[in-house]
């Protein structure tokens, strides 16, 4: 095919049809699991270290309500805690957030074991994006190993789930409150970089 013919099936009746360009920046989400208080702190120290100050905070749930996957790695009495964070941050760095996430459980492990479970993501203004390194139907490929998950998304003025999203992500009063309340924020910040 020549460039000619490229650049007809681009361009039609004078309108580009798609047009390639970074999307706005997105805000940084992080929920912690843990049985110990110590080395909850720790994590959420690293992270404002590394990525600046919380937003908003949830937490903390007592996780075995919502499922026992944990519990022969971390033990019987886990809690989780949710958080987001005022420094907004490009989508293409969440391959290296997980990195950085997964490091740090490996070196806080004991016995092979970890003690702390770090899920982060970002939320843009229509969804919740976790990363994680197991692929599934539901999940895209980021690069460096890990995927990205649309855990819920924001419709008709709320955020709703999928039939993948865990227990614990549907619950209104909690880490949804919390996440609309950052994506008002987000909304904000967009629309005054918008005017300029």
């Amino acid at each position: 095919m020549s460039s000619k013919q490229k650049q007809i099936n681009i361009i039609y009746k004078g309108t580009i049809l798609g047009n390639a360009k970074n999307p706005y920046p997105v805000k940084l989400f992080l929920a912690i699991m843990y049985c110990d208080e110590g080395i909850r702190q720790k994590a959420l120290d690293a992270w404002i270290e590394r990525f600046g100050n919380i937003e908003f905070s949830y937490g903390p749930v007592t996780v075995s309500i919502y499922t026992e996957y944990y519990g022969d790695e971390m033990g019987p009495d886990i809690k989780k805690c949710f958080y987001t964070f005022t420094k907004l941050i490009d989508r293409s760095q969440l391959p290296e957030i997980k990195t950085i996430s997964n490091t740090f459980e490996v070196e806080q492990s004991a016995d092979g074991k970890r003690v702390v479970n770090l899920d982060p993501g970002y939320i843009s203004t229509d969804k919740l994006v976790l990363a994680t390194t197991k692929d599934f139907y539901h999940r895209i490929y980021l690069g460096n190993g890990i995927y990205g998950e649309v855990t819920l998304h924001f419709r008709h003025g709320k955020f709703r789930y999928f039939s993948w999203t865990y227990p614990d992500y549907k619950e209104e009063a909690g880490v949804l409150k919390l996440l609309t309340l950052s994506r008002a924020k987000l909304v904000y910040t967009i629309r005054n970089m918008e005017k300029q």
